[in-house]
């Protein structure tokens, strides 16, 4: 039989080693409840083994069948918080998951609408709400352009199904168009926005572009070339975009032309609006170049004397038009963009750019 003393020592132990375990209250209390027990059943044991008529090995079956049973109620909580443990922690994941994926995707919506850059700025941990986003660039280059002769297509007779044909014409000739910003040669160059068969663009408002505070080194350190190389890339891409809707023509048979207009200088960039915010840039540089634009010839792309200086530095062809009157700026001196005597490379692949409809040259 063992010793009432050595029982006790024993009991003490366990409770002491139980009570540091983080275990359910219900599960302790059936812990003590059997230690009771079996303090009862050993103290009974030890004051009447001499007289009892119960044998003491069945005392001791009855101390182990009551043990038995203790820890098994204390196997199956055991094994019952280790399941919830399992579920709470797949459930913990998935949630993780779902909002790993909620971000992700309003990433990809708030990039959609804004510019990376911009987009970053928003998304970062240490933006205020209450904040305006707004940056000033010297160095800039803004560029617009139609399609004139797309109104006199658009028509809402039954054969286009309400207009909706001419629709998907433009939104395929706009998509092709923001495609070339997927270009290598094209990351410093900014889409603005669209309005009507109007596309808008500027180059160097990017950490890619070499100027306006991203690069590292100084401006009077950097080279006339490298300042303005997001500029002839922007006139890379005027190029490119005449070369993309002339194959469009093709396909569709159609004989849509573009006019262009390119402008350099200072702007403001900032983003208006709380319910659908918008990326914008103004000022005078960006007037001037929808004024190039809208007075410029279909077919053509008319810059102003400053932006041909610069441009044909890069190797670009240029036609003199000559003095024109711009709204709010009186007479311009303005050129035609004719082609390039170097193609663009662009993915290791040299582009020759096809420019239909262009005023001959007399230079």
């Amino acid at each position: 039989m063992i010793c009432c003393q050595s029982i006790y020592d024993y009991i003490l132990i366990l409770k002491c080693a139980f009570c540091q375990k983080r275990t359910n209250s219900l599960v302790k209390c059936l812990f003590d409840i059997n230690c009771e027990i079996i303090l009862i059943i050993n103290n009974a044991v030890c004051v009447f083994s001499r007289n009892s008529v119960v044998p003491t090995k069945y005392l001791m079956t009855v101390m182990i069948i009551v043990m038995m049973i203790g820890l098994y109620y204390f196997a199956r909580h055991v094994e019952r918080q280790a399941r919830k443990l399992f579920l709470w922690k797949i459930e913990v994941h998935d949630q993780k998951e779902r909002v790993y994926e909620m971000r992700t995707y309003n990433e990809a919506l708030v990039t959609n609408m804004l510019p990376e850059h911009v987009a970053r700025h928003f998304l970062g941990s240490k933006k205020r709400d209450e904040e305006l986003y707004s940056q000033s660039y010297d160095e800039i280059g803004v560029m617009f352009a139609s399609i004139p002769n797309f109104s006199d297509f658009y028509t809402e007779e039954g054969i286009n199904n309400g207009g909706i044909e001419c629709l998907r014409i433009l939104n395929e000739i706009i998509s092709d168009f923001d495609s070339l910003l997927d270009r290598t040669q094209f990351l410093c160059i900014t889409k603005i926005k669209t309005i009507g068969s109007t596309y808008m663009a500027a180059s160097g408002v990017t950490p890619e572009s070499n100027t306006n505070g991203y690069s590292d080194r100084k401006e009077e350190d950097q080279c006339f070339l490298e300042r303005w190389q997001h500029l002839a890339d922007l006139a890379d891409f005027a190029l490119a975009m005449k070369v993309t809707l002339n194959n469009l023509n093709k396909q569709s048979f159609n004989s849509f032309m573009l006019r262009i207009g390119l402008n350099m200088g200072g702007v403001l960039a900032g983003v208006i609006g709380a319910r659908k915010p918008h990326y914008d840039i103004w000022g005078n540089t960006v007037n001037v170049a929808s004024r190039m634009e809208s007075t410029g010839v279909m077919g053509n792309i008319q810059v102003v004397e400053d932006c041909y200086k610069i441009l044909r530095e890069y190797g670009f062809r240029f036609v003199r038009r000559g003095p024109i009157f711009v709204k709010g700026k009186g007479e311009l001196l303005t050129y035609f963009m004719k082609g390039k005597d170097s193609p663009p490379v662009t993915n290791g692949k040299t582009v020759i750019p096809t420019l239909p409809n262009q005023i001959p040259d007399k230079s």
